[in-house]
């Protein structure tokens, strides 16, 4: 199986018909976070501002025959300087995109977090992936598997509304919320059974808007009508979901990978949560990965900036 190189092109089109944003690309210094940072640019996506050693990605573009002359750069001397010299371009309103480009995680995750210096909110920070698998008829939104290791209640409460809200900027009113577990009924020695069961009741009462909440479902009978006809159970959101929210990290993570290296499932990632979008992919993903991910990050900030506007 190969990846399907147009799988997100409805989302591409979209961003390209609202125009490029600025977006702060920290230590864009691999071969995939350049070209996913110049891609964009071409797409008429982002407005990248290249923030790395002059000298290596002078060099690195001279390899890739890219005109480093056509961005604006700002030089620092090595990657925690980059990272927290992008969140302070976001911070500041010069750029309205966020991106990782070949920094480790963690590095750029303590400036986007810091506190008096960095972009969060009073909402916890989150990461969607957006994926696209052949044998699914839309998109599958799974959420958190790269940011928070270990959610409680209250974290999953922000990581549901976070993808909701995501869903919303890509066009989908009444998204449906799958939350994941081993266990479609509640057993009190699972905790994710018992958040889930609090979650759908966060929602009923108003504190989760924008959505249909149903868990917890088991992967089995969240995705398939059959498997969730056979155990009896009704739903509206078994066998139909949108969104797969998932019990921690490690659970996410593996999901995410097992759709992206068994089934040829093309990915985009963003982050939630803060002042403004972030792209945060894998050091390992390709260009086109990175692309997709930045037109959703535009879609974002357009609306964003919409919001600020009315």
């Amino acid at each position: 199986m190969t990846k399907d190189d147009k799988a997100f092109d409805d989302i591409l089109q979209q961003a390209q018909a609202l125009g490029p944003l600025p977006m702060a690309v920290a230590h864009p210094c691999s071969r995939e976070a350049l070209l996913g940072a110049t891609e964009a640019a071409e797409h008429g996506i982002a407005t990248p501002i290249l923030v790395g050693p002059r000298a290596k990605l002078a060099k690195l573009a001279e390899e890739l025959d890219i005109d480093l002359g056509r961005y604006e750069v700002v030089d620092t001397p090595h990657s925690h300087a980059s990272a927290e010299q992008a969140v302070s371009l976001v911070r500041d309103g010069y750029a309205d995109i966020l991106m990782k480009g070949s920094l480790h995680t963690d590095e750029f995750m303590s400036e986007v977090l810091a506190r008096g210096t960095g972009i969060r909110t009073d909402r916890r920070i989150s990461h969607v992936f957006i994926m696209k698998v052949e044998s699914y008829p839309r998109y599958l939104f799974i959420t958190d598997a790269a940011i928070s290791i270990a959610p409680d209640l209250m974290t999953k409460k922000d990581i549901c509304q976070n993808a909701i809200d995501l869903t919303h900027a890509l066009g989908i009113s009444r998204p449906k919320v799958a939350i994941l577990a081993a266990v479609e009924t509640i057993n009190p020695a699972m905790t994710a059974t018992l958040d889930a069961a609090a979650l759908c009741k966060m929602a009923d009462r108003g504190q989760i808007t924008g959505a249909i909440l149903d868990g917890p479902l088991a992967f089995d009978n969240a995705i398939s009508h059959e498997a969730a006809d056979t155990k009896g159970i009704v739903s509206q959101v078994a066998g139909d979901p949108d969104i797969l929210l998932v019990p921690d990290l490690e659970s996410g993570n593996m999901l995410a990978k097992q759709l992206t290296y068994l089934a040829a499932a093309s990915s985009a990632g963003v982050v939630m949560g803060a002042r403004a979008p972030i792209v945060l992919t894998s050091r390992a993903e390709d260009a086109h990965g990175r692309l997709a991910s930045a037109a959703v990050a535009n879609l974002l900030a357009h609306k964003r900036r919409a919001g600020m506007a009315a």
